[in-house]
């Protein structure tokens, strides 16, 4: 049996219980030390057979999975944050489904939710967005047209941008024309590490903060109105708001 774990963004006590205590239990731990602390290993038990992914291929991991599958031991493939944001474990899944291997996934926190707790703020407010948008900006992986930056930015929800500081220069110029205005952004670099970095500032001067500071990688870009703005309560907490569970107050 294989097991698919989201890590979370960076701190270990942030991977979730169930991954934990599987973990735990793994025979064969696969992980991705380019981005999953190696502190998660100090819960494997003893005699666990550990393998860093960083300088592996696709093939490599799978043959690892197999042998271990044919020797009847849990395994597990440690992915960082939640294995479903660009996580690459599609294609990882598929390679299992041909040779007959069950798997699960036990999902993870990722970083922009860690990157939104880490500058203290809400991704949705009433009356300013309800939507976040989670996106990239194309590299050596391409973006499809019509999922473009400024096109996405032009509808004007909160946005968590992955895998894009280090362009951050086109980032910013997309993002101005999108928008059409000025707005507030943040940039977290390793959120939730003992070493996590954070600025603010707007669209007019990011570029140049985020240069200062050096930040080329391991960061979340977070764009949107939410960062710094008025808004309207919601109406979960109104005393006078009825729902099943509490009768409004007359008003």
């Amino acid at each position: 049996m294989v097991y698919f774990i989201g890590a979370g963004p960076g701190d270990v006590d942030l991977i979730t219980v169930k991954g934990r205590e599987i973990l735990k239990k793994a025979d064969v731990i696969i992980y991705t030390g380019s981005l999953v602390s190696s502190a998660h290993m100090d819960f494997c038990k003893d005699g666990a057979e550990i393998h860093n992914s960083a300088s592996m291929n696709l093939e490599q991991v799978i043959k690892i999975i197999e042998r271990a599958e044919n020797e009847s031991k849990l395994t597990v493939r440690l992915h960082t944050g939640d294995p479903s944001i660009y996580g690459a474990i599609k294609e990882q899944m598929d390679e299992l489904d041909k040779i007959h291997i069950k798997y699960d996934i036990i999902p993870g926190v990722s970083s922009f939710t860690a990157a939104a707790a880490a500058i203290k703020k809400e991704f949705t407010l009433p009356e300013v967005t309800q939507t976040v948008i989670l996106t990239r900006i194309e590299g050596k992986t391409p973006v499809p047209e019509k999922e473009d930056i400024e096109t996405l930015a032009a509808i004007g929800a909160s946005m968590a941008i992955f895998l894009s500081v280090a362009m951050i220069d086109k980032v910013v110029e997309k993002l101005k024309k999108g928008y059409g205005r000025n707005v507030p952004i943040a940039v977290v670099e390793k959120a939730s590490w003992k070493d996590e970095r954070i600025i603010i500032g707007t669209l007019e001067d990011i570029s140049e903060k985020v240069k200062k500071f050096d930040i080329t990688k391991c960061a979340q870009i977070l764009v949107g109105d939410f960062i710094d703005c008025s808004y309207k309560k919601s109406l979960l907490y109104d005393k006078n708001f009825a729902h099943m569970f509490r009768k409004g107050e007359q008003r």
